[in-house]
């Protein structure tokens, strides 16, 4: 089923933010800030969803009704949609901009790059657990999270 949002790419127009590598306190000293970010990015989505179901139906009865939308109603969902994915995409940004990595916006997944022994990892994080536990490799994803060891990815 394809998604009713649109993507959340960075702007193409953008200079990338280098990489930065994390050690596992520096990360877990960061969960304060990123999971407030994260917590209202998970809403301002949900939000967003709601605003997008509202232009579904509006289109949904446009169609039945022989093309004509409702002017108001509809401006007022658009205007409001625009205004949440700006600020979603501002929250990406401002994870981004501390060195992380948004994974997924639906499960509040965010990663952090660092060295583990000689190769790099990503120390996994999501929403809800108190620290970071686990890790993966980098072309891994969540499905290959394993446990952290007591030889934090340094």
């Amino acid at each position: 089923m394809s998604s009713i949002l649109p993507s959340l790419t960075p702007d193409s127009g953008r200079a990338p933010v280098p990489p930065r590598f994390f050690t596992l306190e520096e990360a877990n000293s960061l969960l304060p800030t990123i999971e407030a970010l994260v917590r209202c990015l998970v809403a301002t989505r949900q939000e967003l969803r709601e605003h997008q179901q509202v232009l579904g139906e509006f289109r949904a009865r446009a169609s039945r009704d022989g093309g004509v939308l409702p002017g108001s109603g509809i401006a007022q969902a658009k205007t409001e949609s625009a205004r949440l994915l700006a600020e979603i995409h501002e929250g990406v940004r401002e994870i981004e901009s501390r060195g992380c990595v948004v994974k997924d916006l639906d499960q509040g997944l965010v990663d952090f790059l660092a060295r583990r022994g000689r190769g790099q990892v990503y120390l996994c994080w999501r929403l809800g657990e108190p620290e970071i536990r686990y890790w993966h490799g980098l072309e891994e994803g969540f499905a290959g999270r394993k446990p952290l060891e007591d030889d934090p990815a340094e």
